[in-house]
């Protein structure tokens, strides 16, 4: 539920979560507790240590034709082969509730996975939300777990295997589940899943079988380098493509990487709200390419995440430039740890001057700033004060000077910003 949404359904579902470690004792009496399941719809158990043979006990409870749970979160938990097999036979017992499953940080290892993977197969099944980061999952689990998707792939909305190993192998098998018209997968999280251009390549092909549903994709920290990201970028072009969050930080992305990118924003600019490329090696001429799709009045983009990117001057002005062009749309921008210096600032300023600007977090982290581009900065504040929330101009040299100029921005009563880092 969204912050903000109605408080009505929380007051109306009961859950219980856990703080500190509770023991051998608290999970013996949690679940004695627990043997009148009937209104219980959200347990929270993450990072206590109840191993196998209490998780034994928590699957009775799921057992009961009673329970209705819908929400389980049993990260950290030191859940093994043993406890996943216990919980994979109870869900099976009583399928047709839970809708959300977060096993993160356990060791299932591929037995495991593949014991949860025979539940995930019962049509009654409706599991929206499957969380299994860091879970040793390699190739042969990641092949259990698309083969029982394929089985039953209409209920599943997010997937996060972040920091597996499932390979460009691995990711091949489970690029056959999206290419099923009935999969409405929405949110795929691939951090660090050893993937290059051979993944990279089966993934764009199934998703430009079935573009519709997908919103979120976390290729972050993989190798697909400038032809995986071509390939990606062939999928962007599709106008059914509605991906709204693409995540390629620490992809190998190049020059030819970002000409391929730019062209596919340029032609379906509509539906993107985040875009990160952080440690990548853009330099001044990709983000000039990609400054021309920002330009797009139909491009929306809110979130752009462009640290360590070796960006200077001439970059910076471009990106300001093309923000000028179209300045009502983005909400936070990361340039750290680039080089725009003082000039590359002050040009970034005069954006933050027009009154359609609609920026409110904006970092600035080690970024060769100097007194000149603090000034302009504060300058820019003073004549547009109302919506920057975040500043971070940490690891720069504003000098003394520097910081009053800001300090004394903070007293203006237009100015709305919250967190300020100097």
């Amino acid at each position: 539920m969204a912050s903000g949404e109605s408080h009505s359904a929380e007051r109306n579902t009961k859950t219980t979560e856990s703080k500190f470690s509770i023991g051998d004792e608290g999970w013996a009496a949690l679940a004695s507790a627990l043997r009148n399941p009937s209104h219980l719809r959200e347990l929270s158990l993450n990072n206590n240590k109840p191993g196998d043979s209490e998780v034994k006990l928590l699957s009775d409870l799921l057992k009961d034709p009673l329970c209705k749970l819908e929400k389980l979160h049993l990260s950290g938990c030191s859940i093994g082969e043993e406890g996943c097999a216990a919980l994979a036979s109870a869900l099976r017992s009583n399928s047709s509730h839970l809708r959300e499953l977060n096993l993160n940080y356990n060791k299932p290892g591929v037995s495991g996975v593949m014991m949860l993977s025979d539940f995930l197969k019962d049509p009654q099944f409706k599991l929206e939300i499957l969380q299994l980061w860091n879970c040793s999952i390699g190739e042969e689990g990641c092949a259990a777990l698309a083969s029982a998707l394929r089985s039953n792939p209409s209920h599943l909305r997010e997937l996060n295997l972040n920091y597996n190993k499932p390979g460009d192998s691995g990711v091949k098998m489970l690029s056959d589940l999206l290419k099923d018209p009935l999969c409405k997968l929405e949110n795929l999280q691939l951090y660090d899943c050893r993937i290059g251009e051979e993944g990279c390549a089966a993934l764009a092909s199934a998703l430009t079988s079935n573009p519709s549903n997908l919103r979120e994709l976390n290729l972050n920290c993989n190798k697909p380098g400038d032809s995986g990201v071509k390939m990606l970028s062939d999928l962007l072009k599709d106008p059914l493509c509605k991906l709204e969050k693409l995540e390629l930080n620490d992809c190998s992305i190049g020059e030819e990487g970002c000409i391929a990118l730019a062209s596919a924003l340029r032609s379906n600019p509509s539906h993107l709200k985040e875009l990160s490329l952080g440690c990548n090696k853009l330099g001044d001429f990709g983000l000039k390419l990609l400054s021309v799709p920002i330009k797009d009045p139909h491009f929306k983009l809110q979130k752009l995440q462009l640290f360590n990117c070796s960006i200077g001057e001439e970059g910076c002005a471009a990106l300001a430039s093309a923000l000028r062009s179209n300045p009502s749309h983005l909400r936070e921008l990361n340039l750290n740890y680039n080089e725009p210096g003082d000039s590359g600032v002050m040009m970034l300023s005069d954006l933050l001057k027009d009154s359609n600007c609609q920026l409110e977090k904006l970092l600035l982290f080690d970024c060769r700033i100097k007194k000149a581009g603090c000034a302009a900065l504060a300058s820019a504040l003073r004549s547009n004060p109302s919506h920057l929330r975040y500043l971070d101009l940490k690891k720069n040299q504003p000098g003394g000077s520097g910081v009053k100029l800001l300090s004394d921005l903070l007293k203006n009563a237009h100015c709305k910003l919250e967190t300020l880092r100097v």
